[in-house]
């Protein structure tokens, strides 16, 4: 008897969401049992539906791929997590294992690879894009402190850096000195060139 992997889809772009879900369906072996379109949803989900693999994109709104990953591996252990991202950064995947995910694959794989890497997760395997790998291994570590690098992302992001402070509940002046000394670290000329350094390392 065919033992089903049961999986939860986690992608904001809903043709996307649904090319995911027809590929996975006309597999024999695999049940689509979610579908979500915010990060803020994929732990009720799991919870609601059971889940035995969660493929998570990054970049979610209401709560990021990686931030949300950790969560569902927190309130549902059994689910392990594939990310599949359009965003290849090193620090994206360094995030997303320490977050607790079991595979990290771009959107350009192939269909075959990743059904096979949904099959190779849920039975505990751990897989990689191995040029993300490569990179990764190869990057330098940030000079950045993590309040320096959440600061830098809001502000890449467009954020005012009062609306930072709000957001992130600290003063004007601690947000503006956390972008000087982000600017000073990475030897940058402005906050653009700060976020251009930073982004182009895989540290955003």
């Amino acid at each position: 008897m065919c033992v089903v992997v049961r999986v939860l889809l986690a992608e904001d772009t809903g043709i996307l969401r649904e090319t995911l879900s027809a590929l996975l369906s006309l597999q024999d072996d695999l049940e689509v049992v979610a579908e979500v379109g915010t990060g803020d949803a994929i732990v009720p989900a799991a919870q609601r539906h059971h889940p035995d693999v969660a493929i998570v994109d990054v970049d979610l709104p209401g709560l990021d791929g990686i931030t949300a990953t950790g969560q569902l591996r927190a309130a549902v252990p059994r689910c392990r997590v594939l990310i599949l991202t359009g965003l290849a950064r090193p620090a994206n995947l360094r995030a997303a294992l320490a977050a607790g995910a079991s595979g990290f694959l771009l959107k350009d794989t192939k269909a075959a690879d990743l059904v096979a890497a949904v099959r190779r997760v849920a039975a505990g395997e751990q897989v990689l894009d191995t040029n993300m790998a490569i990179s990764a291994l190869r990057a330098r570590e940030s000079p950045l402190s993590p309040r320096e690098t959440d600061v830098l992302r809001h502000y890449a992001s467009g954020t005012d850096p009062r609306d930072i402070a709000s957001q992130l509940f600290l003063s004007y002046g601690t947000v503006r000195n956390y972008l000087a000394s982000a600017m000073a670290k990475l030897d940058a000329r402005n906050r653009v060139d700060a976020i251009r350094i930073a982004t182009e390392a895989g540290w955003l």
